[in-house]
């Protein structure tokens, strides 16, 4: 079953309560429920038979980072290699895919867990790979990852110039367009990076040069994957929090100011 197949049957019925789309796993919960002949390491007995209820619907090989019971409603929670987070009934008979909402609490399960394994190592980012910006002292940091052909990138550029007392770290990835790895490459290789990556950016001035010297670009671009960042712009904040999509600049102002504050504790 293609990626594309699974997807779209997840997709199919929503459950107004809590925001899910239900699949029947389509064996009974009796022949699911014996064990794992491989199961991931660390996961209990129920937790390797609950794999293999994903299995049936996710067959791609190694789709299936992780899975674990839940304290929502006896669920287990099984997160994907993409990211994604599917869901297992007690029984093992129903796959859900959606936001998990606790109704009482009123939060959003799912992208409480999302942000929780999407968080990063702040210290772990190569920033010498990055296009830095010092916004007066510089005493807060923002890291971007950014593609140059991005209008919402654009955007955000013309926000960051009123940013304050900000370092800014971009990582340029060519996601978008055939030349956006040739403008990422023109901006590196300019004298002066961020004045080449703001003319462009802001100014639409766009860069000059062969960009033929060494360049981080490729590597970036792995890091991108390997972060799971598919989109642009993306931002992590110093507490490794991620930002996904442009943030108006009273909101980035913010989370900036707050995952600072947290980083300090």
């Amino acid at each position: 079953m293609s990626k594309k197949t699974w997807r779209a049957m997840l997709a199919g019925v929503c459950v107004a309560a809590l925001s899910l789309a239900v699949v029947d796993a389509s064996e009974p919960a009796a022949k699911a429920q014996k064990p794992a002949a491989k199961a991931a390491k660390n996961e209990s007995a129920a937790e390797a038979d609950m794999r293999k209820v994903v299995e049936q619907v996710v067959t791609e090989p190694g789709a299936i980072d992780s899975v674990r019971k839940t304290s929502y409603g006896g669920f287990y929670e099984a997160v994907l290699s993409n990211g994604d987070i599917v869901y297992v009934d007690p029984t093992g008979t129903f796959l859900i895919s959606g936001s998990l909402i606790d109704i009482k609490a009123k939060k959003n399960v799912t992208a409480a867990r999302v942000n929780e394994l999407q968080r990063i190592d702040f210290s772990d980012l190569p920033l010498a790979n990055a296009v830095k910006q010092v916004r007066g002292n510089g005493k807060r940091v923002l890291v971007t990852f950014e593609d140059p052909n991005c209008g919402y990138c654009k955007k955000l550029a013309k926000d960051v110039v009123n940013l304050k007392d900000t370092t800014i770290y971009t990582f340029m990835i060519p996601i978008l367009a055939a030349d956006s790895a040739d403008k990422s490459k023109a901006i590196w290789c300019a004298q002066d990076r961020a004045k080449a990556w703001n003319d462009w950016m802001v100014e639409g001035k766009a860069p000059t040069g062969s960009g033929s010297c060494e360049n981080p670009i490729a590597k970036n671009a792995e890091l991108a994957h390997k972060l799971r960042v598919s989109g642009t712009p993306t931002m992590f904040l110093i507490d490794g929090n991620r930002l996904g999509g442009y943030v108006a600049l009273a909101e980035l102002d913010k989370a900036i100011n707050d995952a600072t504050a947290g980083a300090k504790k």
